[in-house]
């Protein structure tokens, strides 16, 4: 399976740093697979669906070329090259994508499903049902009891392709597990944590980000708990697990050419 590390979203927030939707592209032997989407064009050419706070607070370019519909193409694939989708959640800004590829099967863990098609009040605002108004072709997961290095762990495409249940930022996120051809893991782990450093020990973060998935977290106490156990993962696994997130542009800098050198 070979991995392409894609920037489906470049953000500039005015408060905090700059910003991608880190999303992975797997070559598989059964077609391709996408871990989040980014934007789609449908986000780009009705730009207002996206909602007036979101456009000035997050600040994002909006380009083309960025779509994963685009970078798919650039790389000598058709859109029905992509077989599946595995989502971390549904947020606008990592779903955008999914109607670009309507033959798709959208993988997600079903207690987000059920957030994102029946929002509460206070989850309605986060989610732009737009962005899946064709209709997908949906496969909710549930957990059972299997184990991933100590997480729950759910089979989404094979036993190379892992739902890691994760809740907290909203009420079904998860991150994706994914194998390598050497044996070891990328764990994309969504929007668990922001920054790179919140890995570390002791964690660091720009203040401006730790506010903001304060305010956005569904469960806050849950979302705290995952980061820790996330630190523990990235610190006593690191030379079996990598563990990244959606948007440290840092982190996508050191891996989009680890795996799939001169892609750019």
């Amino acid at each position: 399976m070979r991995i392409h590390h894609l920037n489906c979203a470049t953000m500039r927030p005015a408060l905090g740093p700059t910003m991608v939707a880190h999303v992975l592209l797997l070559e598989r032997p059964d077609g391709l697979a996408l871990v989040d989407t980014g934007f789609g064009t449908e986000d780009l050419a009705r730009r207002r669906r996206l909602g007036r706070p979101f456009l000035l607070t997050v600040r994002p370019d909006l380009d083309p070329a960025e779509t994963a519909l685009a970078q798919v193409k650039a790389r000598g694939f058709a859109p029905s090259d992509v077989t599946d989708i595995v989502l971390t959640h549904l947020d606008l800004d990592h779903a955008g994508g999914i109607g670009d590829f309507p033959q798709a099967r959208v993988h997600v863990h079903a207690r987000e499903h059920a957030a994102a098609t029946t929002p509460t009040a206070r989850e309605k605002a986060r989610y732009v049902a737009g962005q899946w108004a064709h209709g997908p072709r949906w496969t909710p997961h549930t957990e059972g009891s299997d184990a991933w290095f100590g997480f729950a762990s759910v089979t989404a495409l094979d036993d190379d392709v892992l739902i890691i249940p994760l809740p907290g930022h909203t009420r079904g996120h998860a991150g994706v597990a994914v194998r390598r051809d050497d044996g070891t893991w990328l764990l994309h782990a969504g929007d668990a944590f922001f920054h790179g450093g919140q890995l570390d020990v002791p964690a660091r973060c720009p203040a401006s980000l730790t506010a903001f998935q304060r305010l956005m977290a569904v469960d806050n106490r849950r979302r705290l708990d995952n980061l820790a156990r996330l630190q523990e993962l990235a610190q006593g696994r690191s030379g079996e697990v990598t563990v990244i997130c959606a948007h440290d542009k840092a982190q996508y800098d050191a891996l989009r050419t680890e795996i799939s050198p001169g892609t750019p």
